[in-house]
Formats: structure tokens, sequence, C-alpha cells
């Protein structure tokens, strides 16, 4: 047993968690489940204790109890509860699959404690930028990116310094309205967003795949992660999603990471790497794959992507402003309260009422999201009055 390392598994009800959890059952010898987190699905996460019967788990909303309980363990409430799991000295590894703002404070926990941290919360590192980075320094934490992206930006560049690298290419599938038209998007519904064509996914990140404001987080993730300059960071739009991205080196070399898309392998090659475990996903047949199609994104027609990326160049707490808008803009549009095309103009109203200034602390990022979430809010409000709506 000496060899089988212990795993926390923040958001476990999630499809990365869920993930995260297959991996761990093919690999029982390596791999335990110690803790388990949710924010609110108090009744899953009673049905995944239950199977993997770990150390405790925790539930965020402390009203949201579970009806009925069936496990008769170590419940634990709270965000502090949260955060001290993601701490444990008990715990080597800590994935981070929680949504959005609120997985922050349990990424600089578990870096600051020195964890192997296997990060599916890309907010954490967009929002909290070098408080992350900072964290993982300080404690001796080591961050490996579960994003199907930049795993394999960090498996392209194979410890060579990036200062070899001309620049790295993103791929992004295109999302759901690659094809559509920018006349069609006023009929846009929240049904049609989360018909994802290749990757499933969580709703608000499904949302997000659709209007490209994941892209943007993520060109943000990769210039943090890599040190990148953003003039050193491209996207391009691949529909088959095989090609997860691209380094080209400065003496003209691209290396690319290529799979079917699962994000299982990113999965497992956080919690093993740099040893690379056996598996039994599906084999990459390039015969079977068929051509491999890049096209250029259509900037113009998904405004969310540049101004997530200029969110990105101002720094600071921008942002956070652009993360904090763009959660409440897309729970609007999936409660039938905001038409797609809006979530860009609500964020972008949000964005030019706040300035950017340098984040101070951990305290102050709470304060620059409720700010931004307050806003939002009220924007949101002003944009229904004036449609005559009767939802507020």
């Amino acid at each position: 047993m000496s060899d089988v390392r212990s795993v926390a598994v923040l958001g476990a009800t999630g499809s990365i968690g869920g993930s995260t959890l297959n991996v761990i059952d093919r690999h029982p010898e390596r791999f335990r489940v110690a803790a388990l987190t949710a924010g609110r699905r108090a009744d899953a996460l009673d049905r995944l204790a239950v199977c993997w019967n770990p150390d405790y788990v925790v539930l965020a909303g402390v009203e949201d109890l579970p009806t009925g309980r069936q496990w008769g363990g170590d419940w634990r409430y709270g965000s502090e509860e949260m955060r001290l799991a993601a701490a444990d000295p008990a715990i080597p590894i800590v994935v981070n699959a929680l949504v959005g703002f609120a997985g922050l404070e349990s990424t600089l926990a578990a870096l600051g404690a020195g964890k192997r941290l296997a990060l599916a919360n890309k907010e954490s590192l967009v929002v909290g930028g070098h408080l992350v980075l900072e964290a993982a320094a300080a404690g001796g934490g080591e961050l490996i990116p579960v994003d199907s992206e930049h795993s394999a930006i960090l498996q392209c560049l194979g410890g060579r310094p990036t200062a070899e690298v001309h620049r790295v290419i993103l791929t992004a599938s295109g999302g759901p309205f690659r094809d559509w038209p920018a006349d069609r998007f006023a009929s846009i519904r929240p049904e049609d967003a989360l018909a994802h064509p290749t990757w499933s996914m969580g709703d608000k990140i499904t949302v997000d795949s659709a209007t490209l404001a994941n892209k943007a987080l993520e060109v943000i993730e990769a210039h943090l992660l890599f040190g990148l300059d953003f003039d050193r960071i491209d996207v391009v739009v691949h529909p088959g999603s095989i090609v997860h991205s691209m380094v080209e080196f400065r003496d003209g070399s691209t290396v690319s990471q290529l799979g079917h898309p699962t994000m299982e392998v990113p999965i497992q090659y956080a919690l093993s790497a740099p040893e690379r475990l056996p598996n039994e996903f599906r084999s990459f047949d390039p015969v079977d794959a068929g051509p491999l199609e890049f096209e250029r994104l259509r900037r113009e027609d998904f405004p969310m992507f540049e101004l997530g990326v200029a969110a990105g160049r101002s720094g600071g707490t921008a942002p956070a402003v652009y993360n904090a808008a763009n959660e409440v803009a897309v729970r609007a549009f999936l409660e039938g309260r905001l038409k797609f095309q809006a979530i860009a103009t609500l964020v972008e109203t949000v964005m030019s009422s706040m300035p950017q200034t340098p984040v101070e602390s951990l305290q102050h990022l709470v304060r620059v999201d409720a700010e931004a979430r307050s806003r939002s809010r009220e924007s949101l409000g002003t944009q229904s009055a004036t449609r005559g709506d009767r939802t507020p």
C-alpha cells in the first residue's frame, strides 16, 4: 500500500469529478479516494460516498443536507471545511474540479500546503493570477493543468524552456455555433448552446465554449502557466478536437498532442506525470481519424473571446471582473432571462464600469468579485426592465 497515493476530489459530482473517479477506479494500485466534496448536490455526493467510502466528505452548502442519507461516515460542511480538505496533510494529490470563482480558495490552500494540484478549475488561475503562482512557490505545490489544451502544451514542451518556444497554438472546437451565420444568433436557446459537438461537460463550461469565453480563459491560463506573452499564444478552430494543442519552437519545429476527445487522458496524466500509466482508452488511428481540418477564429462574431483576452492583457482585477460578470450572465442565459448575444453586452458593460487595479490579496479579489456580480445583476435588471420583462 506504500505506493498508493491518496486523492481529494473537489467537485466530485460534476463531469470532471466523475472522469477522475473513473481513472482512479482503473488504477486502485496507485490511487485511493480519501476525500470527496461537492457544492450543493448532497444526494449525488452521498451516492459517491457509498461507492468509494472515503475518509470523509465535504458539502459546501451547509443548508443542503442529503435526504435519507445512506453513507454513515464523516460528513463535514461549509467553505472552511472545503479549504481544509484541500490542505489536508494526509492527502498529497488534490483534483480541483469546482466550478467558477468558488474554487480559488481551495487552489490557494492546496498549493500553499505543497500538494500536487490537478487543476480543472481554470477560473482559479485566471482570477487569482499571480496569487496562485506565489502560493505554489511559497508552499512548494505543483500545479498540473487538467484542461486538454494545457495538458497538451505541457506534454509537447517536454521540459524544454519557454525561451525556446516561438508560440503555442490552442485549438478550439468552435462550439455548436461554428457554422451558424451571425444573423441567426438572436434565435439561440439554452438547449442549442448546451449541444456541444465533441465534448461532454457541465452546463456553465459548455455555454462558455459556445461563446468562446472558455477559450479566452484558456489563453490567460496559458499566459500564466507557461510564462508566455499574449502575442505568443494563438488560437485556431479545429472541429474534430483531435489535435489538442501545438507548440512551435524557435527552430521551426511544431510538436502537437493528438487523441480522441476524452478528459480522462489529461486527468490521468495530471495524477501520474511524468510517468505514463497504461489505459484502455480508445486507441488513435490516423487513417480512421481522416483529414485534420483547421479554421480561423470568427473573432468578430464571438466578442466574449476578445473581451476575455483584453482582460488578461490588462491584468490585475480585470480578469476577476470578466469572470464574475460572465458567471452571472451565463446563469441568466440558462434560466431564459438573457439572450445569447446579450451575454457579451452585459460583460462589457460591467468591465467598463470597474477600473482595473492591482490585486492585493484574496480578500481584495473577493470584494471585487462581489462588486462585479452586484453590478452584473443591476445591469441584468436594467435590460429586463427595458424589454418589459416580468422577471427581474
